[in-house]
């Protein structure tokens, strides 16, 4: 039987990590008993601003509110992928939190960052691969899809599927629905692609969130979208089609043997 994913496309409540729980929780509570996996957007936890003041909501990966991640992905038997910023002594990083259902916790660090992150925090320097019930998955976060060279690194790997944290303008909307299918094709794999939906304000600034969440087949193809509602795009992911799509291409034994 396919393993089921789920992309949760959400509003997120800038600095609110209160009202932004209260609302991974309520979705994912309310997924299919199938879902294995449940991937949410860039900074689905906390929010962020370019400021001072996301100093005061970042959190550390053993804190509470990670804690009740790791409960809750217990109690509904579902691991989870969420992006939070993360403290680690003096420095704050786009994080993502790969919980399993037994409280096993894997982060990711964005290794790109984009415009205003730039000033208030620290780029990652590892790429993370998590075992999940798709398979051995590769994290990338919204702007990460731009560099190739990260893609290619996760191809040696052989992972079977991405998964990918998006917070992506509605102005470049079309770029995140390309980036999201050559990563794709880069790896032949799954690609998972949760975005951000709604807008943030700030003084005369408005950014318009895209959503867009997908799921791409390995051969490029898109197997569903959202527009941008939130909702959750809930797909069984065939191994065997990353198989049978590495095989016409002449990959029998993973990408780039």
């Amino acid at each position: 039987m396919a393993p089921t994913v789920a992309a949760c496309q959400i509003d997120v409540a800038d600095l609110d990590v209160a009202a932004n729980f209260t609302t991974v929780e309520r979705r994912v509570r309310g997924l299919p008993e199938s879902v294995a996996v449940a991937v949410f957007p860039e900074y689905a936890l906390t929010g962020f601003v370019a400021d001072g003041r996301i100093d005061d909501v970042a959190l550390a990966r053993d804190g509470t509110p990670v804690e009740r991640l790791r409960r809750l992905a217990a109690a509904e038997d579902t691991a989870l992928l969420v992006g939070f910023v993360e403290r680690k002594g003096d420095s704050l990083y786009n994080a993502a939190a790969y919980i399993e259902t037994d409280g096993a916790t894997t982060v990711y660090r964005k290794r790109h960052l984009w415009d205003g992150e730039r000033d208030v925090l620290e780029a990652g320097d590892e790429l993370v691969i998590v075992e999940t019930p798709v398979g051995a998955a590769g994290v990338l976060t919204c702007y990460d899809l731009n560099f190739v060279g990260d893609s290619a690194a996760l191809t040696d790997e052989r992972v079977d599927a991405l998964f990918v944290l998006g917070a992506w303008p509605e102005t470049y909307s079309e770029n995140w629905t390309l980036l999201l299918r050559a990563r794709a094709i880069d790896g032949v794999r799954w690609v998972v692609g949760a975005g951000r939906t709604g807008r943030r304000e700030t003084g005369d600034d408005v950014i318009e969130y895209a959503g867009r969440s997908l799921v791409v087949r390995p051969d490029g193809g898109i197997r569903a979208a959202l527009d941008r509602r939130p909702d959750d795009l809930v797909i069984d992911l065939d191994p065997e089609a990353v198989t049978v799509q590495r095989e016409f291409v002449g990959i029998y034994d993973g990408p780039n043997v």
